[in-house]
């Protein structure tokens, strides 16, 4: 049975498909999920973030958008890291789930997925963020 890490993981995967262009990526999420063995409780968990990330995205990029430097521009931040950053926003800001819990789960997907800086900006942006 996957984990709910390995879950995130492949909705940051998700995600990264969808900023990338592909608006259908939900259309395959099952085989998707399935590829990676997501399966029962947590496909219907990673499938929720997914969708409700998704559903939500414009509330959570602005949110997001509010607490990068001055000179960031948010379209320069790279598609991994944002992918990363949209889930833990939607689950900081719509799931209600414990920050502490989603910064450090953000940090440890950052730190497999993403360069070296990416864990310290993430958990700054994460951090920012009013619940």
């Amino acid at each position: 049975m996957a984990t709910r890490h390995q879950a995130r993981t492949a909705v940051v995967g998700l995600l990264y498909a969808y900023d990338l262009g592909n608006t259908n990526i939900s259309k395959f999420s099952d085989e998707i999920l399935e590829s990676d063995k997501i399966r029962n409780r947590q496909r219907l968990f990673s499938k929720n973030l997914f969708d409700g990330t998704i559903k939500n995205l414009d509330a959570i990029d602005s949110e997001i958008k509010k607490y990068l430097v001055k000179d960031w521009n948010y379209d320069s931040i790279g598609k991994v890291e944002k992918a990363i950053l949209r889930l833990g926003a939607y689950e900081i800001m719509i799931e209600k789930v414990d920050k502490r819990i989603i910064i450090n789960e953000a940090i440890e997907l950052a730190k497999a997925l993403a360069d070296d800086k990416s864990p310290k900006f993430i958990n700054a942006v994460l951090d920012a963020i009013k619940v």
